[in-house]
């Protein structure tokens, strides 16, 4: 299955996040639900709060609102209820892998 993206002519629905997220968003709710859609909702909101950091610094942000803009950039579709989404969402500095490496 082939995605076809209008990179020239989508405009971007919220620029604090950029067109990888939105286009991320959209190829999320292609996939059926599943592990796989899972993980990728979990990449999708640690990216989120990467670049919400960057734009506001003086803020964090919070899971509801992440969760709100993943749901309003998918139109709904996605609803970010998973249990690894929480996990991930809940814990401070987390990093994908969930494991981070020690130096000695």
């Amino acid at each position: 299955m082939t995605l076809q993206l209008n990179r020239n002519t989508a405009p971007i629905r919220m620029r604090n996040y950029g067109r990888i997220v939105q286009d991320m968003v959209k190829y999320a709710t292609t996939l059926e639900p599943g592990i796989e859609r899972d993980s990728l909702e979990v990449y999708i909101a640690h990216c989120m709060r990467q670049r919400n950091m960057v734009w506001n610094r003086d803020q964090e942000a919070g899971v509801q609102r992440v969760r709100e803009d993943i749901m309003r950039l998918s139109n709904g579709e996605l609803k970010c209820s998973s249990p690894a989404f929480e996990r991930f969402m809940t814990q401070p500095n987390a990093s994908i892998s969930g494991l981070k490496k020690k130096k000695k």
